[in-house]
């Protein structure tokens, strides 16, 4: 338990290292910031037009409960609501992060490589992927992403019901399942660059689940702040940078970062 608690409270660090790291390059916090500008305004719209319309797909999804008591029936639709709202957020923000790297592909692409070229010491070999192909294959990576959450809320969903668990503990659940396949998503271009798949993405993650819980989770509940992505999403990208490279510096398949005292670094 301890380690765990250490490698969660580390993989928080990485985050905040991710935030020092584009502010001291406040280019990296500006190009990045761009792309999610655009998918903030439709995350955001959207978001609101389900607000405005909350009770009537809360009345729509239950109409079992329409013979019911006043007050069994408006506690049932107000766990539909929350249950609903959750799934959106849970979809919605995977594939606002999917759209925005998508659409701000070469800028996410320029701030991993400056990251690993500058700060950890370069990805030697690294393969130089067309944005066009890079696009595809976010979007295809996104797709089977989203298609988990959608998996994953659909329990998450019918659990909500359960009163009081429903509000409490399905809540935590969803935010842990969510932010695991939100740094999934965030760790992406540097897997990329040494051409692995997102199979062999999301093995490496598991094998320091605790570490990539502890960066992911943070993320996604900044993320939940309206606006804050826009922020948070450079910052995120640059600490599912450093996450990425230490777990395969850690497993060998990144040489190690060892600067000479006259600045220069080894291979």
């Amino acid at each position: 338990m301890i380690r765990v608690l250490k490698d969660f409270s580390t993989g928080v660090g990485l985050l905040a290292k991710g935030f020092g790291l584009v502010f001291r390059r406040p280019k990296l916090l500006l190009i990045g910031a761009i792309p999610a500008v655009l998918s903030s305004a439709l995350l955001i719209g959207s978001f609101v037009l389900l607000a405005l319309n909350i009770d009537d797909i809360a009345t729509w999804a239950t109409p079992f409960a329409d013979d019911w008591s006043e007050s069994t029936r408006t506690v049932t639709r107000f766990a539909a609501g929350i249950s609903f709202i959750g799934a959106y957020l849970a979809i919605g923000l995977l594939a606002f992060t999917a759209i925005t790297i998508v659409i701000g592909g070469p800028f996410y692409e320029h701030i991993a490589e400056t990251i690993e070229d500058e700060e950890l010491g370069g990805v030697p070999g690294a393969e130089q992927v067309p944005w066009w192909r890079s696009a595809l294959n976010g979007v295809r990576d996104a797709v089977l992403l989203i298609g988990m959450a959608i998996l994953f809320a659909i329990p998450l969903f019918a659990a909500g019901f359960i009163p009081v668990v429903g509000q409490t503990v399905v809540p935590v659940i969803a935010v842990f399942v969510n932010g695991w396949l939100l740094g999934i998503e965030l760790t992406g271009i540097p897997f990329t660059r040494r051409g692995k798949t997102l199979k062999e993405r999301r093995a490496v993650l598991r094998s320091r689940r605790a570490l990539s819980l502890g960066f992911a989770v943070p993320s996604y509940l900044l993320c939940l702040i309206p606006l804050a992505a826009i922020v948070v999403m450079p910052a995120a990208m640059a600490g599912g940078t450093v996450l990425a490279h230490r777990l395969l510096t850690e497993r060998g398949q990144v040489p190690a970062y060892r600067p000479y005292p006259n600045g220069t670094q080894a291979s």
